[in-house]
């Protein structure tokens, strides 16, 4: 994203806490990151000898939810590690962010890797890791690069490796360049892709607590998860939670794209209006009017403009109204956007990255992705709506990952939303855009 798009008056808007060195000099640089406070948190655990056990209520008292989709509490899933475990933990920072309109972590590791390293950090400390993997989406060179120079300095800062800070804590971090594949984001199919195997899912139970990497207990968290904890122990987890509202704790990026007139990232304290966040982002581009916007990725609902706007950008705010904060990857549509069209290019998305393993998933998306391509190439039938629906239903909780659930939650809401324009579109074998501009 150009540095130009987001301008001093908009900032006063912004909470910069992952993105916290973005507008500094040398932004990824280990100097700027200590001049605001960095490894401050690293230091005063070491130093101070603080239990894992307090840490781990911090955690918990933040709020904290998984940034990468899901939402899982951060520090619940941080206790699900095993305390007396033999041998080897591994932590993982999920990097893999592939999905249509998702880019927030890549700007994450562009201006503020150590951030990441820190909250990584004082993960593994928490947890008990030796090693770490920070697994980075194959079409990312530069940041690739960048994240181990960032590596580079934190070993000769002594942050990194034996005996970090002179402490009797030890923990290693290398990065992993990822092959590009969707799913790889999952992290079951990442830990395989970890160990060179082909980036498939496993079934589950065993979960990666227990058996992870090469059979180890194994903790993955996003990106922007990580980038959280080092802020998290410096002001307090009540601090954190406050920042946001009940049951979304904290701030988020909102990776907003689309028919927007500053594309870009924006992070916010959590619960803001969603026409806060459109106005931050410069408004619908050209003077357009507001169609639909799909609020956490193509994997959560798509929401008309009527509805959206009454939303607050938190977990509650977009449940209500029958979507999902997902990754916060908002794309938004004006009202020239034709949804059939829309919905063929996504369903070609999970089509072409269905990994094949399951059959619901690996038919079902083909199957989805050639009917409407039917409609759109004007051969299209009407029962072909309730064929779209019952395949995606069929698809939907029959799969070992949520790639199959993610496939069939556009096709659904959608049609929910927009079934006159596919009817339109069936029956005169073109969209109600084409005709109005006829």
């Amino acid at each position: 994203m150009p540095d130009e798009i987001i301008n001093a008056p908009v900032q006063k808007k912004l909470f910069p806490l992952c993105l916290a060195t973005k507008d500094l000099n040398h932004p990824a640089s280990i100097k700027t990151y200590i001049s605001i406070g960095g490894y401050e948190a690293l230091k005063k655990i070491l130093t101070d000898k603080i239990s894992p056990s307090d840490l781990l209520e911090e955690i918990k008292l933040s709020g904290l939810r998984g940034r990468g989709g899901a939402g899982f509490p951060t520090g619940l899933k941080w206790s699900f590690m095993p305390k007396n475990a033999k041998g080897e933990k591994y932590l993982v920072c999920n990097s893999d962010e592939g999905e249509p309109g998702t880019f927030k972590d890549r700007d994450i590791i562009r201006y503020n890797p150590h951030q990441i390293i820190e909250g990584m950090i004082i993960g593994a400390y928490i947890m008990d890791a030796t090693v770490g993997f920070n697994y980075i989406h194959g079409e990312i060179w530069n940041e690739y690069l960048s994240f181990g120079e960032a590596l580079n300095q934190a070993r000769q800062a002594g942050l990194l490796g034996k005996n970090i800070l002179n402490s009797d804590f030890s923990f290693e971090l290398h990065a992993v360049h990822g092959y590009g594949a969707y799913i790889c984001g999952e992290e079951t199919a990442l830990i395989e892709s970890i160990e060179g195997k082909k980036g498939q899912p496993r079934f589950k139970p065993p979960f990666p607590a227990t058996y992870g990497i090469y059979g180890k207990p194994t903790c993955v968290n996003n990106t922007e998860t990580f980038a959280s904890i080092p802020w998290i122990i410096r002001h307090g987890g009540q601090a954190f939670n406050d920042l946001g509202v009940a049951n979304s704790g904290g701030t988020k990026i909102f990776s907003v794209s689309g028919h927007i007139s500053n594309p870009g990232n924006y992070e916010i304290q959590m619960g803001m209006p969603f026409s806060e966040l459109l106005d931050l982002a410069g408004g619908v581009w050209k003077g357009h009017k507001l169609k639909a916007v799909i609020p956490g990725g193509p994997s959560t609902a798509l929401v008309p403009a009527h509805t959206i706007m009454q939303a607050t950008m938190d977990y509650d705010g977009l449940s209500k109204i029958g979507s999902s904060l997902g990754a916060g990857s908002m794309i938004v549509m004006d009202e020239t956007t034709c949804m059939v069209n829309t919905l063929k290019r996504l369903s070609y998305f999970f089509y072409e990255e269905s990994c094949g393993q399951c059959t619901p998933c690996r038919e079902g998306t083909g199957w989805v992705y050639r009917i409407v391509k039917r409609i759109v190439d004007g051969q299209g039938r009407l029962d072909d709506l309730n064929l779209l629906k019952d395949v995606s239903q069929k698809i939907s909780g029959r799969t070992i990952c949520a790639l199959g659930d993610a496939a069939a939650v556009p096709v659904l809401s959608f049609i929910k939303h927009f079934e006159v324009e596919f009817e339109y579109f069936i029956r005169h074998g073109k969209s109600m855009i084409e005709s109005l501009n006829d």
